[in-house]
């Protein structure tokens, strides 16, 4: 088999790196154009060119999916079956070029979360198990017929990095189980049903927003499935200053306490929230030119005045 994978960021690298060591013929990488990024503004490669290049694999890295010389170029790699993991919607004239056809994974359990951020929205919304899934591409997002599936369970503790982790690594397997089946002709799909799933939309800045009115499972929900990226973020006012400042880790207190909604309870070691039904405690967060850091450390060197609050 001659195989083009096609993928960006570190999750798409857990599965190219799975099919090398089943020794498939990955005979050329497709991804993002390489980008500044950071302060310098510092032409950036994706995670997935990074690899390649240390396998000294061949990469091609189109800005248009559509443009002649990239097709062209292609046709040349003569491969008989392309994967995609994270990465862009395909064009027709991409997709239907190799014999075997092109298959996609995706981190849910499709219909259920199609979209650009399924690991996310899966956690923000408490879900409790997600999975993995191949299809096949066709002309709409994540719509093609599935060739397998794989449940992953949610743990209460999970956070979208913890979850991105477990869903690479069992991706990874079942890109290598569909692979065979492919290749084997033993490949049975099944259409996807008539439905509308649960989305899961690109994330921008509002999404991360932390409305501390909301109840505590959604809040801790919402903290969990932004961390690592992008981060949930809140207002701090500590004496009419604004800061804005991102909460990575936190864990939650059910209990009931007297406490306006947003109220900031500093102590030696701890930094609680009030809201309705408990307490937000916060374990990682980022303020404004600074790093991330524990709250045990902020609490060293920073005053919180009082009626200090988020919202």
């Amino acid at each position: 088999m001659r195989i083009v994978f096609m993928g960006t960021p570190d999750f798409a690298v857990g599965v190219l790196k799975s099919l090398l060591q089943h020794q498939y013929n990955v005979v050329g990488v497709i991804t993002a154009p390489d980008k500044p990024s950071g302060r310098g503004r510092k032409m950036n490669q994706s995670a997935v060119k990074k690899y390649a290049l240390e396998q000294q694999i061949a990469i091609l890295q189109p800005t248009n999916l559509k443009d002649k010389n990239f097709i062209e170029a292609l046709k040349l790699w003569d491969a008989n079956l392309q994967i995609v993991v994270a990465f862009r919607m395909l064009p027709k004239a991409v997709w239907q070029l190799p014999a075997l056809g092109t298959f996609n994974l995706h981190a849910s359990l499709l219909p259920h979360y199609r979209g650009a951020a399924p690991i996310n929205w899966s956690i923000i919304n408490g879900e409790t198990k997600t999975g993995v899934t191949t299809f096949f591409i066709d002309e709409k997002i994540d719509t093609g017929e599935i060739i397998l599936q794989k449940e992953v369970l949610i743990n209460t503790t999970d956070t979208a990095g913890s979850l991105h982790d477990k869903l690479m690594e069992v991706g990874s397997e079942l890109v290598i189980q569909t692979v065979k089946c492919i290749q084997e002709g033993t490949a049975k799909t099944i259409k996807q049903p008539d439905v509308v799933g649960k989305p899961a939309p690109k994330i921008y800045k509002d999404t991360c927003k932390i409305d501390w009115q909301q109840p505590i499972d959604t809040i801790y929900n919402k903290i969990r499935g932004l961390n690592p990226y992008p981060g949930a973020w809140t207002l701090l006012d500590n004496a009419g200053e604004q800061i804005e400042a991102k909460i990575f880790n936190a864990t939650k207190e059910v209990t009931h306490h007297h406490y306006n909604t947003g109220k900031l309870i500093p102590s030696k070691k701890e930094l609680k929230v009030a809201v309705h039904d408990g307490y937000i405690s916060i374990d990682e967060i980022q303020l404004p030119g600074k790093r991330k850091m524990k709250v045990v450390d902020l609490l060293n060197g920073f005053t919180f005045y009082k009626g200090a609050k988020m919202h």
